[in-house]
């Protein structure tokens, strides 16, 4: 019996990575696949060749990203993105909700942007529990009018899924600065503590 739980668990560690990974990627392609949907009928690959290949939409998403990203980059582009974002301030509600996702994908994908910029180890929930959190700036506006001392934004993501979370704005000294990339935190955070960075310090909270 231990032999055989020895080779349960030997195969469960192989196959259970290998399907999440698997059921991920075909969920991926086939949500790109929709991307056909916008061709013509006469267009469609399925109708060209004969069959379905899944993966086309793959390669029609990408060509679409890298020709928007060709036409923005240069003069003309940059002010086509200029005058549409203008244009979409001016509408009520979506110039709110627009704003606000391009300020975040701004910070997320441009070059010079850091949305994460160190890994942490705070007190959260509450005091005695510690957990890896991520410094995304400083507070500002009208905040930093009622917060007294060094304050710092912190995003404080959920496990296993770290695009839902919390932010928080902790004083400095209450904030421990980890000798550990953002990736390796990020990938501490998915693995809920199973991954441990191999370069991290063993760092104990005084």
């Amino acid at each position: 019996m231990a032999a055989i739980r020895k080779w349960l668990l030997a195969g469960l560690l192989v196959l259970v990575p290998l399907t999440i990974t698997i059921w991920l990627l075909n969920w991926f392609v086939a949500t790109l696949d929709q991307t056909l949907q916008i061709l013509p009928g006469n267009w469609h690959p399925d109708k060209l060749i004969g069959f379905h290949i899944p993966g086309f939409g793959v390669l029609l998403a990408l060509a679409i990203v890298l020709t928007i990203g060709a036409v923005a980059s240069n003069f003309l582009g940059r002010k086509l993105v200029s005058w549409w974002d203008a244009l979409l301030s001016q509408i009520p509600i979506v110039r709110s909700i627009y704003s606000s996702v391009k300020q975040v994908s701004d910070t997320l994908f441009s070059e010079n942007g850091n949305a994460f910029r160190k890994a942490l180890l705070v007190q959260w929930p509450r005091e005695g529990v510690w957990t890896i959190a991520f410094q995304t700036g400083s507070p500002g506006g009208d905040v930093v009018n009622h917060l007294a001392g060094d304050y710092l934004s912190v995003y404080v993501p959920t496990t296993p899924n770290p695009t839902g979370g919390y932010f928080v704005m902790l004083k400095k000294q209450d904030c421990i600065e980890l000798k550990m990339s953002v990736d390796e935190a990020l990938t501490y955070v998915i693995s809920m503590g199973v991954v441990v960075p191999g370069s991290a310090a063993n760092y104990k909270p005084k």
